[in-house]
């Protein structure tokens, strides 16, 4: 159980971990985009042997290989605080969350490593076409890496493929497959990667933009606003796709977020879909003052019954009965799920006290109660609920999941036009002409990031108070350590993290004003 648990250790820790993991991600989505954008780049300069795409992919190269190496660094020490300062979170997942981050480390890790020399510095030791293929398997490599990572970041969102094991209090894999081939893992990964190379094109896109209006090096911003215009597109159309099977995929497992996602506080059949809103700063609920009214909004009806279940008339459930319950619709209060959760903890408790009095006769037949389908079934599956004192901690902050995921929407809905007008523009040949879209362009840089922090803030802060989902809350695995080393750790990777971004922003823009020949540019 958690009795004297000082709950500032909690927060201090959550707050580390998402610093470490929100200044990591940072790093990788350009890191995912911008290894196949410059694969793309170098195939076309194998296929035409013409040098300015050589010209053009060393370039991309090297602000990829500044962004890989701080992205590398953030995340060693993003693994690490796994064991430092959720040592009972890490030791109830057992095997489940080792496997997928062990092969992401032997299978893909190592193959992005290795090639990453040869894409680097083989360029006049190996032939033309064993170069391109080290930087596609660069390019695979990254990507399956942030596969793996994922299977494991989808088994907390919805454990499949385990079993609990009473003798050691762990879980453990049954179904490798079931694990590694999750649709919530399928569609995460589809949905990250994704948007990770809807960012890399706008990031290129951008900085090619600043290059015309500088009237510097145009054949080259040309040729790369090409190329990122025509895979943002397409990877655009994509991310929406996704992102609907990804918002099934929450409103099966994770009714809670996917209510806080809308502000949906009461269950509706024929639920509409909110397209913007506000909330009031004042008025709240009087229960709970996370529960804001709206003071203006649009809502379409019927579209989120859809969403959640491709049915017009679909009932949602809302934060109000996922909390009191809904008999209609066999949703179980919040009380009744931790009465069962408390259930399960003191049988397993019991267990452990048999074992340890050598009453091997009772152990025997508290293991096979434990163990039985109708137990798993009525009572385990709510094990996490079991430590949750307060039913208000089972909801998330719902202004900032309402936010942040109508931000990324609406960002993502702006960057699919803002690519159709790059598109246009090519074919029209205006690009020069309008510097107000280049402006734009720069511009719309940061807006990329933003929206891929909301989708972060949205996947992580969305689940709370769960590390697995229903299984382990928050407090039930955090490290039991002193708060105030978690504190001067905080500070330390805050000003760490932050001298390393900066770092990393001088040196991009550096390379930037080097530009692609390396001496300024030309014209």
């Amino acid at each position: 159980m958690i009795d004297n648990l000082d709950m500032s250790l909690v927060d201090w820790s959550r707050a580390q971990f998402a610093l470490t993991a929100m200044y990591h991600w940072i790093f990788v989505p350009l890191t995912l985009g911008l290894s196949f954008i410059i694969a793309i780049m170098e195939t076309i300069y194998v296929r035409t042997g013409k040098e300015e795409w050589k010209t053009t992919t060393k370039f991309w190269m090297k602000l990829f290989g500044i962004n890989f190496a701080i992205g590398v660094a953030t995340g060693i020490i993003l693994e690490f605080e796994f064991g430092t300062n959720w040592s009972n979170y890490s030791w109830f997942v057992g095997d489940i969350f080792g496997a997928p981050l062990a092969i992401e480390g032997i299978m893909a890790f190592f193959m992005e490593t290795t090639f990453i020399a040869v894409m680097f510095f083989g360029w006049k030791k190996v032939s033309k076409k064993f170069h391109l293929i080290s930087t596609w398997l660069v390019a695979i490599g990254s990507n399956l890496s942030a596969y793996w990572i994922l299977v494991a970041n989808a088994w907390m969102q919805q454990p499949v493929g385990v079993t609990f094991n009473p003798e050691t209090a762990r879980n453990e894999m049954t179904n490798f497959w079931d694990v590694a081939l999750s649709p919530m893992a399928v569609n995460k990964f589809l949905h990250t990667i994704s948007s990770s190379y809807v960012l890399a094109a706008i990031f290129v896109v951008g900085v090619s933009a600043w290059y015309i209006m500088k009237k510097r090096d145009l054949a080259f911003a040309r040729k790369s606003i090409i190329v990122a215009a025509i895979f943002g597109f397409l990877t655009s159309v994509y991310t929406i796709f996704s992102g609907d099977g990804s918002a099934r995929q929450v409103a099966s497992a994770q009714p809670m977020k996917f209510a806080a996602l809308e502000g949906l506080y009461k269950g509706q059949e024929g639920a509409g879909l909110i397209a913007f809103g506000f909330f009031s700063t004042s008025e709240s609920d009087p229960e709970n003052e996370n529960l804001k009214d709206f003071t203006l909004k649009l809502e379409i009806p019927n579209v989120l019954s859809y969403m959640a279940f491709l049915d017009w008339d679909a009932f949602v459930p809302g934060v109000k009965d996922l909390i009191d319950g809904n008999k209609k619709h066999n949703i179980l209060s919040a009380e009744e799920k931790i009465r069962r959760g408390k259930i399960a903890i003191a049988k397993l408790r019991e267990f452990k006290e048999a074992k340890k009095s050598g009453n091997k006769e009772l152990e025997t037949t508290l293991k096979n109660e434990f163990t039985s389908d109708a137990f798993q079934k009525e009572y385990f599956r709510y094990f996490g609920y079991g430590y949750i004192t307060n039913t208000d901690q089972l909801i998330p902050h719902v202004p900032l999941m309402f936010y942040s995921f109508h931000l990324m929407v609406a960002l993502g809905g702006y960057f699919l036009l803002f690519f159709v007008y790059v598109l246009y523009l090519i074919i029209r040949k205006k690009a020069i002409e309008k510097r107000w879209f280049l402006r734009l362009a720069i511009w719309t840089i940061p807006l990329a990031y933003l929206a891929s922090q909301a989708g972060w803030v949205v996947a992580e802060v969305g689940r709370q108070p769960w590390v697995i989902q229903d299984l382990m809350p928050t407090m039930a695995a955090v490290s039991r350590i002193s708060t105030g080393a978690v504190q001067v750790t905080f500070w330390l990777f805050a000003v760490v993290f932050t001298t390393l971004l900066i770092a990393e922003v001088r040196i991009m823009v550096k390379q930037i004003g080097f530009g692609p020949k390396g001496k300024g540019g030309n014209k």
